[in-house]
């Protein structure tokens, strides 16, 4: 059978939808290659929150293109997820070498679109539809056999699609309206997963905190997230709950009570914020203001003092003044993030904001971003010294990413922690002494207690 090579751009949600499709064709009976120079099909599954990824991507198909048609024209060449779903036909006629494009709702067809293609059925697919069901319809996970070997963490997607219609973003015309899976059926996949060795979900959604709530609703005072988390927690054998990306809206007191009450949700929490400003909040369509904002932080950390609390930040969104960066500036000082993604504004086709008068110029944007960027860089490198000296436990997730003579694991605080083990020990909770810390990573004191 042929084999598949899939490079992933961009968030969680993609990289759960790679490694579904990979699972799906491998149970079709296709291999996965270790490069693009080996395969026989080779799929981008692409991101369009950001012109630069865009651009990355198709940037790498011509690249593809231009090279192996060449050397290997029967090669399959194909767009996966947002950029497809988003430019559709419009990829195969500016790449005419592309044969196949699978929009967001059509993950579950990549297999048997193949099958057309390789056998001669149909010449090149582009399928960017909507389908009712598709929130349900990918669940599988690659958990033997790859390079890593067997899985200790998985993502599980909970739903597809967003209803918030921020200003700034494109994400709730690639993926459609908000559609949320049963709890049942999340359940089922997550004990599953819990079966094959995997001892950490982290629940996904475009912003999760909205699960179920036109399907489930409140019930008992609880939000269908809260009671998703819950039926999750039951599961024997799971010990670590996570899940990305919520939005502030969505942090109800049930589920800030869920910290305190519930031991195997972990205590990080992710919570974009995106500007410091009112009046930039209002114009980007957030739905709450600053002190909203950080009044969530307040209690998160009251009943859980020790929780790592991480943001997502946009610089030069249009109108943005001198002031409100200086806002934004102020917050993350107030805010103490444990760490913050920063991002320059990127126009995006058809949203409300690419059509603003007051777009910032870009070396005004370069300049904040490098301001906030140290600033982030400052807090975060403050808070990691302090865990120096400190015991906290990891869950090994296996060989580090930067050493491979050396294990990583994580934090409950969502730290990322390197030190010397042995392959035994992947999959183990274990308790480490916190000996130094670098920028974002803590290193673990090699003389470990419960090592053997």
């Amino acid at each position: 059978m042929p084999s598949v090579f899939i490079k992933t751009y961009g968030c969680q949600m993609n990289e759960r939808d790679s490694e579904a499709v990979a699972a799906q064709l491998v149970g079709k009976g296709y291999t996965l290659a270790v490069s693009e120079a080996a395969a026989d099909v080779i799929l981008l599954n692409t991101c369009s929150v950001r012109d630069a990824a865009e651009q990355r991507a198709f940037g790498k198909m011509q690249h593809l293109a231009a090279d192996l048609r060449k050397h290997r024209p029967n090669v399959i060449l194909g767009f996966m997820g947002c950029m497809a779903q988003s430019r559709g036909q419009e990829l195969i006629d500016q790449l005419p070498d592309v044969d196949l494009v699978i929009g967001t709702q059509k993950f579950h067809r990549t297999a048997d679109y193949l099958d057309d293609i390789l056998a001669g059925r149909r010449d090149k697919i582009c399928d960017v539809a909507e389908e009712q069901g598709s929130e349900a319809t990918i669940k599988d996970h690659i958990l033997a056999g790859s390079a890593k070997g067997k899985s200790i963490t998985a993502f599980v997607s909970i739903m597809q699609g967003c209803n918030q219609y921020c200003t700034f973003c494109i994400v709730p015309y690639t993926r459609g309206a908000e559609r949320s899976r049963s709890i049942p059926d999340i359940v089922d996949e997550c004990r599953e997963l819990v079966a094959r060795g995997v001892r950490e979900v982290t629940l996904l959604g475009q912003i999760v905190t909205s699960y179920g709530k036109r399907e489930i609703g409140i019930r008992d005072g609880q939000s269908a997230f809260v009671q998703l988390i819950e039926a999750v927690h039951e599961i024997e054998g799971l010990e670590r709950i996570r899940f990305t990306s919520p939005h502030p809206k969505g942090y109800g007191d049930d589920l800030v009570e869920a910290y305190a009450r519930l031991p195997k949700l972990c205590e990080s929490a992710h919570i974009p914020v995106q500007s410091g400003s009112d009046r930039i909040l209002k114009r980007m369509h957030r739905g709450y203001t600053r002190e909203r904002f950080l009044g969530i932080i307040g209690k998160l950390r009251n009943v859980q003092p020790r929780i790592g609390i991480t943001t997502d930040v946009i610089v030069g969104f249009p109108g943005e003044t001198d002031d409100d960066f200086e806002q934004t500036l102020s917050l993350v000082r107030e805010a103490r993030f444990d760490n913050a993604f920063v991002f320059k504004y990127s126009m995006r086709k058809d949203t409300p904001a690419a059509s603003m008068t007051d777009q910032i110029p870009s070396e005004v944007i370069e300049g904040r971003h490098a301001r906030l960027l140290g600033l982030v860089n400052e807090v975060g490198t403050e808070k990691y010294q302090r865990l120096v000296g400190q015991r906290m436990q990891i869950l090994v997730e296996g060989t580090s990413r930067k050493n491979l003579a050396r294990l990583e694991g994580r934090t409950r605080c969502n730290k990322i922690v390197v030190f010397e083990g042995a392959d035994r020990h992947r999959g183990q909770l274990l308790d480490l002494n916190i000996e130094r810390a670098s920028l974002f990573t803590l290193y673990g004191d090699p003389a470990i207690m419960n090592l053997d």
